[in-house]
């Protein structure tokens, strides 16, 4: 069992254990290197109280990042590492954060409050401290609450969301008494800030395990976007679908890139459906206008979970386009370039794929052409097709010349812009310029003589 600590790290324990104090790596930073994975953050935990430490450590630059519960950020090397004291947590009166704490010397009480087995080890020594199982655990490929799960949380709701991400990330399950209290706690998510729900399920939303947790999991999803509940058991009845629409939710987010954007994007792409279903005579299922009816939806709960203005933007556009199937022609991809722009085509395309790859073998061939479609836009971003107004080969300041002013400036880029995407001129200066003028002249001949 290796476990290296990085100079940086290991300079900051040096000068605690050179001050006397007991000092180890604590938390993920021992999970992520007991599986083999280099953590992207290291935390110590250490016997010193929060003034010992920032003594003990007087020749790095600290900062008081959270007194309070013990703990101090220290900048080694460029390098932040959070710094805390061994605590026992006092109360949760709010389901989300300890009212006090008590700072001990004893490791074993520091390990015995966190969340999950494999959170709850340190590395001392040369060897790991694992009170709870955690390496059992991590073997297995198990997540385990560190003693009650109910206690572990009513302490902390944002804990139950947490389980779900590390099962995702992980690909990991979740035992059963872990299991079966998040379903029985999963309400204290409400009471947890909009900006911890969407980091977390962003983090899940792009795990291997994603697919998985969704399914199993839907009750909690469903707390936290409760637009997504009418999904869950609505039918699909056609030759189309094989699934209700939230499995199909569940398949197509399986089949996106595991990013951000198209697979948040494709968790909400089919939000407006069950508000448009209609069954015709036939028993058909049919959700007209689900797309345009979902993209507010969509946007309404993005906002409301604080993502970003641009992941907001992309994803309900997103959700919005989602059925403009990306035909295999040169001539309509180049006008999708001109109305998306390259980046939200190519998005475009994973969306159209993720949905079809979650519906019935009847609809299959799809991929084919959408994949036909990507080689085509590929092409024709190689040729660098003109298909916004930088690449014209004209500017304003030529229209100006011209006698163009205000306006109509603009108008007359748009004009020359269409023209050459349909590829009735071609993007070279002088016929874009005898282009304008012939069109002046067309436009002058057939307005009424006064």
């Amino acid at each position: 069992m290796t476990f290296t600590v990085p100079n940086y790290v290991q300079n900051v324990l040096d000068a605690l254990h050179a001050a006397g104090w007991q000092a180890c790596p604590v938390g993920g930073c021992v999970r992520d290197s007991l599986l083999g994975k280099e953590p992207h953050d290291w935390d110590l935990a250490t016997a010193s109280e929060p003034l010992q430490t920032k003594q003990a450590l007087s020749a790095f630059s600290c900062l008081e990042t959270g007194m309070k519960h013990g703990t101090i950020t220290v900048l080694s090397d460029q390098h932040p590492i959070e710094v805390t004291t061994f605590r026992i947590d006092g109360s949760y009166s709010d389901n989300r954060r300890p009212d006090n704490v008590v700072f001990t010397r004893n490791l074993q009480d520091d390990l015995r409050r966190r969340d999950f087995t494999i959170n709850a080890m340190a590395w001392e020594n040369g060897a790991p401290v694992d009170l709870f199982g955690g390496i059992h655990d991590l073997d297995a490929k198990i997540i385990r609450c560190v003693g009650n799960p109910e206690a572990r949380f009513q302490e902390d709701g944002l804990r139950i969301l947490r389980a779900l991400r590390f099962a995702s990330v992980l690909n990991f399950t979740i035992e059963p008494e872990t299991e079966s209290a998040i379903h029985q706690n999963k309400g204290l998510l409400r009471n947890i800030a909009a900006e911890r729900i969407s980091t977390e399920l962003s983090k899940l939303l792009c795990g291997p395990g994603a697919g998985r947790i969704l399914a199993e999991f839907c009750d909690v999803i469903c707390t936290i976007i409760p637009e997504l509940a009418p999904e869950n058991g609505c039918p699909q009845h056609g030759p189309f679908h094989c699934y209700d629409v939230w499995m199909h939710t569940v398949k197509s987010v399986e089949s996106t890139p595991p990013e951000l954007l198209p697979r948040l994007t494709m968790l909400l792409h089919d939000i407006g459906k069950p508000s448009c279903r209609t069954t015709d005579i036939e028993g058909i299922d049919h959700f007209y206008r689900h797309a345009e009816v979902g993209a507010p939806i969509a946007s309404l709960v993005l906002h409301r979970l604080r993502f970003s203005g641009e992941i907001c933007h992309l994803a309900a556009e997103g959700v919005r386009r989602h059925m403009l199937f990306m035909e295999p022609d040169e001539h309509i991809l180049r006008r999708r370039l001109r109305q998306f722009g390259p980046d939200f085509c190519f998005l475009l395309l994973n969306l159209q794929r993720a949905d079809t790859k979650a519906q019935s073998s009847a609809v299959q061939n799809r991929l084919k052409l959408l994949d036909q479609s990507e080689r085509i836009l590929h092409s024709l971003l190689k040729k660098q097709v003109c298909f916004s107004r930088k690449q014209l080969a004209v500017t304003g300041t030529d229209l100006t010349a011209l006698g163009l002013r205000g306006p109509s400036v603009g108008h007359a880029l748009e004009l020359l812009l269409d023209a050459v995407v349909d590829g009735r001129c071609p993007n070279e200066r002088t016929e874009l310029l005898d282009f304008l003028q012939q069109s002046k002249a067309s436009k002058s001949s057939k307005e009424p003589t006064p």
